[in-house]
């Protein structure tokens, strides 16, 4: 059943339909053959990952080739962050696992600190508890718990954020409530109470409650390229400001974005190719400061951010390595991306202006080198005369100042 499991994976992740695959799975030696191809493309040139030089990464977690040790990733597929307690949780997809790492403060020689491990929940199984190919991942505060999605069951899982056991599952093979195809994609509406999940060959998105995890209602259910229909839907986000989903409809190579109040479509953007606002099976997608949607856009090699209404912005290179997941921690400013099987985190305004935006409460998550630049001005103006102006420039006002050098 495993190599089934990764027989059905490469031919999803090598852009094969779902009809096709239906009719490919059952050929394991094929698929299997896919499965070494595509090891061997992405552990070619192991000695040099470009990503290794560029400033704008401020840590990377991981090897280039998969491995199973604490720390070591296959293939991870999902990204969140707990902006409470600062941690990194990434969904190991073919270890079959889910690992934690801690965001540490900034290091005595004035570091901006790194991800530490943790621990990991699961283990390859079928049995509860236990974890087959998971997907994606999203964490619920008001209930205290994470919810992991069992891909190669069929199934979502919940276990406790506080001392991450498991709790519960849901959900077994098929397409009616409560059971899913393949699913892949999950997202916490906190306004609406309500988890959304991507049911990937089921082409749907169901919503659940998030109070009892009983079914809401879905939208889609059939294949196909019409506004609010989908073609292996993949990642989901949540733009609580607006009240939007932003789902990544990977086969149709686009982005749709849904009203999270009634799940009506409201618009779409992107299509087949390489250029700005163009995609090659988009997947991860998160939403960063002032609504930004950034969507890891796997076989162009790239993460791409838009504005709220789905304008281009910018991309970033993600080397010659597929771009999974994307994940935003709105407290650091830190955006988290999967390419290979390495874990990347972008320092705060390293690549997106404004991604880390000072208020008093986040005063302890701003950059080494802004709060060094405030400090410098502060001794500075502690050695001027009280009647000078500066003298009376409050340490609020400097943190805006110097975060825009």
């Amino acid at each position: 059943m495993l190599l089934l499991g990764a027989a059905a994976g490469a031919a999803a992740e090598f852009g094969v339909s779902l009809a096709v695959s239906r009719v490919l799975v059952p050929h394991i030696s094929l698929i299997c053959g896919l499965v070494v191809a595509r090891e061997r493309l992405i552990c070619r040139r192991m000695e040099d990952d470009t990503l290794d030089r560029d400033a704008r990464i401020k840590l990377s977690i991981g090897t280039l080739q998969q491995g199973n040790a604490d720390g070591q990733f296959y293939r991870p597929h999902g990204l969140v962050f707990d902006h409470h307690r600062g941690l990194l949780l990434v969904v190991d997809t073919w270890n079959h696992r889910v690992q934690v790492f801690s965001c540490d403060d900034d290091d005595d020689d004035g570091d901006d600190g790194g991800f530490s491990f943790v621990s990991k929940l699961g283990k390859p199984g079928r049995r509860p508890g236990q974890l087959m190919n998971p997907w994606g991942l999203a964490i619920d505060h008001d209930h205290d718990r994470i919810l992991i999605v069992d891909c190669y069951n069929n199934r979502v899982q919940v276990w406790s954020l506080s001392d991450q056991s498991f709790l519960s599952c849901i959900g077994q093979r098929g397409s009616r409530d409560l059971e899913f195809n393949y699913p892949r994609g999950i997202a916490i509406d906190k306004h609406h109470r309500r988890i959304i999940i991507a049911d990937t060959y089921n082409d749907r998105l169901v919503f659940l409650s998030s109070i009892d995890l009983s079914f809401l209602f879905e939208v889609g259910g059939k294949p196909g390229s019409r506004p609010g229909e989908f073609d292996r839907l993949s990642g989901i986000a949540i733009d609580d400001d607006r009240h939007r989903i932003i789902v990544s409809d990977t086969d149709n190579n686009r982005m749709q974005v849904f009203s999270s109040i009634d799940g009506s479509f409201l618009f779409e953007f992107g299509k087949k190719g390489n250029r700005p606002c163009q995609f090659q099976y988009p997947e991860g997608v998160c939403i960063a400061n002032q609504s930004r949607i950034i969507v890891a856009d796997a076989i162009n090699h790239r993460l791409q951010s838009f504005t709220h209404e789905g304008h281009h912005i910018s991309s970033f290179d993600c080397s010659s390595k597929y771009s999974l997941a994307v994940a935003f921690d709105e407290h650091r400013g830190l955006i988290a991306f999967s390419a290979g099987n390495r874990v990347h985190v972008i320092g705060a305004n390293q690549w997106l202006a404004d991604t880390f935006t000072w208020r008093p409460d986040r005063h302890r998550y701003a950059p080494s080198w802004i709060k060094q630049a405030v400090s410098t001005m502060t001794m500075i103006r502690s050695l001027v005369d009280d009647s000078n102006a500066m003298s009376m420039i409050p340490n609020e006002l400097l943190f805006e100042i110097f975060s825009f050098l």
